[in-house]
């Protein structure tokens, strides 16, 4: 079949640019919520204790909102956009607070997850709202615009995080949420038309269920083994043994749902099930660099926590340049199965230059490690998103868009998990009995520099040396992603609003050109 012709740009009424920018609001207050926190860490430990439980204040968020990404696509269909994206918002408000309040790293830990409850909603129903109103081909500038707004929180966050621990306290990172929630409830109460019928759904709790606990053991198992129990403890074995038996279960249980949290159909489709992969092994890459980074230039480099996060930037100029370019990319050629080929090759020299850093590594160096990382991850999920949500039947999108999510999530989670574990056996191994008697185990830059001399430079050296391995094995994962890379089939983007992908290729054969670019309401 020929090229479809370059049409002109779909119309946007005000209503749907409205809807736009209420997405973008909501993708900002949860992708805040995920990177704002970064820089705090070591600032949040010195005070509440707890080094060994620092990767859980991210695992939390990441896995709560991980877990309930699917049910959240049911509860659109079911309810509307609307109603539960403002539940989700409220959630996440309600969160932000209790983390704020929070007097021991248990209780933070507990109130980031009840934040992470709305965050993993603000993600998937945002994204579903642009696939209901707009066409897969101009998608593909929306998704880009919506990258970059990922890359602002990436800098923003840590940047925001470190000027309130200096400057006010770390309790105000999580504060810092309500003005921008209650923005974002605003704008979304008249941007969004409630859904005035509602489709009969039923929502497949066993799904949900088992999914939540065979992930929530997996997540336990790779953050706990090797660390609090030996890989070959009981607790170990156990969570895994679980998590095995929940996952397989789970499929059984959706093999035989009538509307399933998953359908196993989508694995059936190469779009769905590459791109997944590809943004599994990108998220362990991604969320592993955002979490450790910032910990590397406090302790090793003894910079203060608002000078990390601005040594982030050239991060975020590599992401949002690359997401925003190949959004436009995909509008203007329908196309896209050459950006996470080209976008995974670069993210793979990134991290490895990452892995060779030293205490004295000039930071323009560093800076320009960053830019390569920021400019390997950035195409990636805008990629994932516009390209699985033209591959499935309309009647799908929704798990569709909420797979996405869930996958990238969950690399995100196990990365960390994985890298934090990585980090702990490796710094305990470097500093084995160096540290002096009755340290307490909470490392923070003014720690640190309190040690003697001789003991602070074993422990700054521990530090990077056991960052090292970390960024190698994210590497690593981007090697995997790269390969898959090239498993990946195309289907060119479709320039209207359809029921199933094949409906703008019939529409041409039968020269109904006058479908293409048709404005979209933006009604949820």
């Amino acid at each position: 079949m020929s090229q479809p012709i370059q049409p002109a740009e779909a119309p946007q009424d005000q209503s749907t640019k409205l809807v736009i920018g209420a997405v973008a609001v909501t993708l900002l207050l949860a992708s805040l919520g995920q990177t704002i926190v970064s820089t705090a860490l070591p600032t949040i430990v010195g005070q509440l204790g707890g080094l060994d439980h620092l990767t859980w204040v991210v695992i939390a968020y990441l896995l709560s909102s991980t877990v309930v990404a699917p049910i959240y696509g049911k509860l659109g269909d079911l309810y509307g956009r609307k109603i539960v994206l403002q539940a989700a918002i409220v959630i996440f408000l309600i969160g932000a607070v209790l983390s704020a309040t929070a007097s021991s790293m248990t209780f933070l830990i507990f109130a980031r997850a009840i934040q992470g409850l709305g965050g993993g909603g603000l993600m998937v129903v945002a994204m579903t709202v642009v696939a209901d109103i707009i066409p897969p081909r101009q998608r593909g500038k929306v998704q880009g615009l919506f990258g970059a707004v990922f890359g602002v929180a990436t800098v923003v966050g840590p940047l925001l995080g470190g000027i309130i621990v200096e400057h006010i306290s770390w309790q105000w990172i999580f504060l810092i949420n309500l003005p921008l929630g209650i923005l974002a409830l605003a704008v979304i109460a008249v941007a969004l038309k409630p859904r005035a019928d509602r489709v009969s759904h039923s929502i497949d709790y066993a799904g949900f269920v088992l999914l939540s606990g065979g992930l929530t053991a997996f997540v336990l198992a790779t953050s706990l083994g090797g660390n609090t129990f030996a890989w070959a403890s009981v607790e170990i074995i156990g969570l895994i043994v679980f998590a095995i038996a929940a996952l397989g279960t789970f499929l059984w249980v959706e093999s035989r749902a009538a509307e399933p949290v998953l359908p196993l159909s989508l694995f059936r489709n190469n779009t769905f099930a590459v791109t997944n992969a590809i943004g599994f092994l990108v998220g362990m890459a991604m969320f592993g660099s955002i979490t450790f980074l910032p910990m590397y230039l406090q302790l090793a480099k003894g910079i203060s926590p608002t000078e990390s996060a601005m040594q982030l930037v050239p991060m975020m100029v590599g992401l949002i340049g690359a997401s925003t370019l190949s959004g436009f990319f995909m509008t203007r050629t329908g196309r896209y199965r050459i950006l996470p080929r080209l976008s995974t090759f670069v993210l793979i020299a990134g991290l490895m230059l990452l892995g060779s850093m030293q205490l004295d590594t000039p930071s323009w160096q560093v800076a320009i490690y960053m830019f390569l990382v920021g400019v390997g991850i950035g195409p990636v999920n805008s990629v994932s998103v516009t390209a699985t949500q033209n591959a499935v039947p309309r009647e799908v999108v929704g798990a569709a868009t909420a797979g996405t999510t869930l996958f990238r999530q969950i690399g995100g989670s196990i990365g960390v998990s994985v890298f934090g574990a990585i980090f702990s056996s490796g710094l305990a191994s470097r500093l084995g009995d160096a540290m002096p008697a009755g340290h307490s185990g909470s490392f923070s830059a003014q720690a640190v520099a309190a040690l003697p001399e001789a003991t602070r430079n074993l422990v700054l050296e521990a530090f990077a040396g056991a960052l090292h391995p970390v960024f190698y094995t994210a590497a690593a994962a981007a090697v995997l992603a790269f390969g898959l890379t090239f498993l990946l089939e195309e289907r060119p983007l479709s320039n209207t609003l359809r029921k199933e992908p094949e409906a703008e290729i019939k529409a041409e054969e039968e020269g109904a050109a006058s479908v293409v670019g048709a404005p979209a309401t933006a009604t949820s």
